[in-house]
Parts: structure tokens; C-alpha cells; sequence
């Protein structure tokens, strides 16, 4: 892949550092006011290369997913449902779940122990949403994505590798269809 063909956005704001992301599979500069993208871009080459190969892989991917047309309704039932079954199975408890359209990923958990779910994710199999379901009740045993908690998460999911980058697949697809809801 030729580097000089990658197509990036620039964003000046009150940083103190410069930074990239990929959040949304597109590269996004993020500069202090009056700095230049060509040098972050030189010095992490590798890494933007290396994160568009497995951008692309995702989109090739996602060519062979269908997404599941589910009601808000059902969606919400079986989220509930899903959250009392592993919560129990866990040991835990959450306090509230909240649903909301979320930009940058499928759902989060608080530290007062709220789980924010991605609308975006009804359009998921159920065995996925699943997995993020308790993907995120295990970070109320371990908050960080350390061994420990790819242990917690190895328990019920041996394949959990392949299960994010499904999600990712995923991501890319259900982004791009439903991008204006």
C-alpha cells in the first residue's frame, strides 16, 4: 500500500500533543494549533500501515455478514435478559443499563458500575451481543483489559481473539449502513 495514497483528516484543537486514531476506520490527525501532520505521519508509518491492513481485512470481512433486523423492543429484552443471566453467572451486579447511540464503540461500563449500550448493536447476531454483553459485566471483576481479564473472558469464550475481530467485521458494516441514525 502505497503511503502517500492514504487519505487522513486533520484536526487543529487545544491538544498538548499530537495523536492519531483510526476510531472509525478513517485516520484522523489530531494536531495543536499551528503543527503539521507530515512528521507524525513519517514517524508512525509502520503502525498506520499495519492499522489499515487490518481495516481492510474487517471490510473484506464484513462483505459476508448479514446484519439481523431486531425491534428497539426485543433488542432491549434480550440485553436485559442477557445482563441478568451473566451478572448472576459473575457473581456482580450492575446498577443501571442505559442504551444510547455511541460513536466509537459497542458498549462501555462506569466506574459507579452503568452499562452504556450502543443502539447500533440490535443489528448484531445474538451471539455477539452476548459476548459484549459479558465482556463488559467482566470488567466489573477486572477494569483493565489485562491478563486477568482475558482469563475471565477465556472461561466462557476460548475463541475470544476471532470474536474481536468479528466485532470489528461487524463494526464496519453496521457503521456504514445505519452511519445517520
Amino acid at each position: 500500500m502505497e503511503f502517500s495514497n492514504i487519505p487522513y483528516r486533520v484536526s487543529h484543537r487545544a491538544v498538548k500533543y499530537p495523536r492519531l486514531e483510526f476510531k472509525t476506520g478513517e485516520l484522523l490527525i489530531v494536531l495543536p494549533f499551528g503543527h503539521k501532520p507530515d512528521v507524525l505521519l513519517n514517524k508512525h508509518r509502520s503502525w498506520i500501515l499495519k492499522k489499515l491492513d487490518f481495516i481492510e481485512g474487517c471490510l473484506e470481512r464484513a462483505k459476508d455478514k448479514e446484519l439481523i433486523d431486531r425491534t428497539e423492543e426485543r433488542f432491549k429484552e434480550l440485553v436485559y435478559s442477557l445482563v441478568t443471566k451473566t451478572s448472576k453467572d459473575l457473581g456482580v451486579e450492575l446498577n443501571h443499563i442505559y442504551f444510547r447511540k455511541m460513536r466509537t464503540k459497542w458498549a462501555s461500563l462506569s466506574s459507579v458500575k452503568n452499562l452504556t449500550v450502543n443502539r447500533l448493536m440490535k443489528y448484531l447476531p445474538e451471539y455477539l451481543i452476548r459476548y459484549v454483553v459479558f465482556h463488559e459485566i467482566a470488567h466489573l471483576i477486572e477494569k483493565r483489559h489485562n491478563d486477568k481479564f482475558w482469563q475471565i473472558i477465556s472461561r466462557k469464550y476460548e475463541g475470544y481473539r476471532k470474536m474481536e475481530r468479528e466485532m470489528f467485521a461487524y463494526w464496519f458494516l453496521v457503521s456504514k449502513e445505519y452511519s445517520q441514525i
